[in-house]
């Protein structure tokens, strides 16, 4: 039978010798790796995975705690403020960003208050108006006076002269009624003077609610604190109540913890407690506890209970004292999360680890 040539290998006439071909490679086979081989490599990597997650969970497992210390974990967690127009009005100036410290009483926003300097020079201008009439009114409550003194002279000689008879009783009653005349001109000008005292005083409170008006439109911070978010921009036109800013209170952190029915119960109000964060595992912050809630409720999904058995957790409130706010209290971002401890036992010690800065 004739063999089938190869279409790469060249025609070779017959009776031609054919020189061999040097410094060819020789094919080597290679192995495929068999399945058992694939699942010995998947085992050793799931036995490193477990090995790894054993040594995190090793490292950050909760250490145990002594009799009468509870904790839950949490979110460090600061009370929102918002920082609004007290008027209508159009943002003139932002004299703040995100993420800017201030301090309490620090200008934040200006609104735009032309309308208002009108208005309170339009008051100013009527408070010199009442001044100058006043002063009228009072020149002539003093001529009034004088007339008043100068009828009272001539009533006192006229009965004098009526008792000698050298008047008639006819001149005495025109004196008696000039005086009566001239009391009565002059509790008018009294009269009139008080009116537009009265009114001097209207006007002088008009200029003083009306620069209580602009001040109200420079926006200053309530409290020393963050800014979080600034909810409007310059140029924008605001109803009254409009937010601008809102700012977190750096003087009021706490964390909101979650106990378990038989925990909860021996909590009380004012017993110490610690928070460490998950960034600062190795600062524990002094605190107290500053809320217990009456009423349990079901435990939220993302905090992690002492006991699984446990449904129903009552939230609890520890505030970071006012010594600690500074440093990591003031640098950490609101919403880290970590650990609040309590310690409803006073007569045991905090571990070391939950000693707390001095």
């Amino acid at each position: 039978m004739a063999r089938l040539s190869d279409p790469d290998e060249e025609a070779v006439a017959p009776g031609m010798e054919v020189a061999p071909v040097a410094n060819l490679p020789v094919p080597v086979a290679t192995a495929r790796p068999t399945r058992r081989r694939w699942l010995a490599l998947a085992a050793a990597a799931a036995a490193v995975g477990v090995g790894l997650g054993g040594a995190y969970w090793w490292t950050h497992r909760p250490l145990p705690l002594p009799p009468g210390i509870a904790y839950g974990n949490g979110r460090l967690e600061a009370d929102p403020i918002d920082i609004a127009t007290k008027f209508a009005g159009r943002i003139a100036e932002l004299k703040v960003d995100e993420g800017d410290m201030v301090k309490a009483g620090q200008t934040v926003a200006v609104m735009d208050t032309r309308d208002l300097q009108q208005q309170l020079e339009k008051a100013e201008a009527e408070v010199r108006q009442q001044q100058k009439a006043i002063t009228g009114a009072e020149a002539n409550l003093e001529q009034f006076r004088a007339q008043v003194r100068l009828a009272e002279q001539q009533m006192e000689r006229t009965s004098t002269l009526l008792k000698n008879g050298w008047t008639t009783q006819e001149v005495f009653d025109q004196r008696r009624q000039q005086l009566d005349t001239a009391y009565a001109v002059l509790r008018a000008a009294g009269a009139r003077v008080n009116q537009l005292q009265n009114a001097l005083q209207g006007a002088r409170h008009d200029v003083g609610l009306l620069k209580v008006n602009i001040a109200d439109n420079t926006l200053v911070a309530p409290r020393d604190g963050r800014i979080q978010y600034r909810i409007a921009n310059v140029g924008e036109v605001l109803p009254a109540g409009g937010k601008v800013f809102t700012l977190l209170d750096v003087g009021y952190l706490y964390m909101d913890i979650y106990l378990p029915t038989a925990t909860a119960g021996r909590v009380r109000v004012g017993q110490e407690a610690r928070i460490v964060l998950d960034a600062y595992p190795d600062q524990a912050l002094r605190a107290k506890v500053t809320f217990v809630s009456a009423q349990a409720q079901f435990t939220p999904k993302m905090v992690e209970t002492q006991t699984e058995r446990d449904k129903m957790m009552f939230r609890v409130r520890v505030r970071i004292d006012a010594d600690q706010l500074g440093g990591v209290a003031v640098g950490a971002p609101s919403g880290l999360p970590g650990n609040g401890y309590v310690r409803f036992d006073g007569e045991v010690q905090w571990p070391a680890r939950l000693q707390g800065a001095p």
